[in-house]
């Protein structure tokens, strides 16, 4: 679809690739509503695109809370009456050996990765089925593809993703012309890692110092090429590694 006035709401847009999708697809027209926890960035986040000559609306809330995305979805169409488009991107990456027991981390991962998607999705349908038109975005990441020890329970978070937005997909599409893409990167250059508490996986991890990440710039990209395709094309998964990333 061609993204001038289409109405897209951005999960964990407060910064990383939530913050660098908003500034893109607000750039390419798109009326943006941005929504996270941290209220003061998104409002910096918000007269920054209104500096660009950009649109923008500001509703707080945490994913995990399904009243909260409720508000959003109603806010969103009071103000701009319908929803085109949902880049559920908000999630966490705690990395953790499963021996250590990092169990409060784990219920974490699974409410906001896995729960904050399935609510993001829940209520944005019935504008889009009525509609018979939409794009979901789900931020899944290669680590739904490929195990390794330390991501557990992360890489299951981000495998359940990625089978949910093909089961999406097979319903929605064909029925409510509602196109669904799961957008899977490598090591990104964010603040996800700054959520790691094991110091087992820090020791590992200094190791992807060494290596050039991908930037945000390069998934908010990804989510526009997906986004800017004719409706009768799904692009089904963007799969984005670093040049120097080995598996």
């Amino acid at each position: 679809m061609k993204l001038k006035d289409k109405v897209i709401i951005i999960t964990g847009a407060s910064s990383g690739i939530g913050e660098a999708t908003a500034k893109l697809l607000a750039k390419e027209g798109a009326k943006v509503v941005l929504t996270a926890r941290r209220a003061e960035r998104l409002h910096e986040l918000k007269e920054a695109i209104e500096a660009m000559n950009g649109e923008a609306l500001v509703v707080p809330g945490d994913v995990t809370k399904k009243t909260d995305f409720e508000e959003v979805v109603e806010k969103t169409l009071e103000k701009f009456g319908t929803i085109d488009g949902l880049v559920n991107n908000a999630g966490l990456m705690p990395l953790s050996f499963i021996k250590n027991l990092h169990t409060e981390e784990w219920d974490t991962m699974i409410d906001v990765n896995i729960k904050g998607v399935l609510n993001g999705v829940a209520t944005v349908l019935p504008t889009m089925m009525e509609h018979k038109s939409g794009h979901i975005i789900n931020i899944a990441s290669s680590a739904g593809r490929k195990i390794y020890p330390g991501g557990a329970v992360y890489c299951a978070t981000k495998a359940a993703v990625r089978m949910f937005s093909e089961g999406l997909r097979q319903e929605l599409s064909p029925t409510f012309g509602i196109n669904v893409t799961s957008i899977e990167p490598g090591f990104v250059s964010t603040e996800l890692m700054n959520t790691i508490t094991d110091n087992e996986i820090k020791e590992q991890m200094s190791a992807m110092a060494e290596m050039t990440p991908l930037e945000s710039e390069d998934i908010a990209e990804a989510i526009r090429y997906a986004l800017s395709q004719p409706t009768r094309a799904n692009i089904n998964d963007v799969y984005i590694m670093p040049t120097e990333q080995k598996q």
